[in-house]
């Protein structure tokens, strides 16, 4: 078999199929990429969450004065 630019640059026509069966793995393993760093993002986060030393007492958030309502005016 000899080497012609055809047989490189080329290529051949792939069914509809076949395209769609490489789009679905292409996007599978993106897919799996994805869930892989974030199960080892909450990993290290969890792991440095309980690293942290804990409050005998948590804070109490400060809650919000309530405006008085406007007088209607009629």
């Amino acid at each position: 078999m000899t080497a012609t630019k055809e047989a490189f640059f080329k290529p051949a026509k792939m069914s509809a199929q076949e395209k769609a069966a490489q789009t679905d793995a292409t996007a599978r393993d993106i897919l799996a990429a994805e869930v892989q760093a974030r199960e080892k993002k909450t990993e290290r986060l969890r792991a440095l969450r309980m690293a942290q030393p804990v409050e005998s007492q948590p804070a109490k958030a400060q809650t919000s004065k309530t405006r008085k309502a406007a007088p209607h005016h009629s």
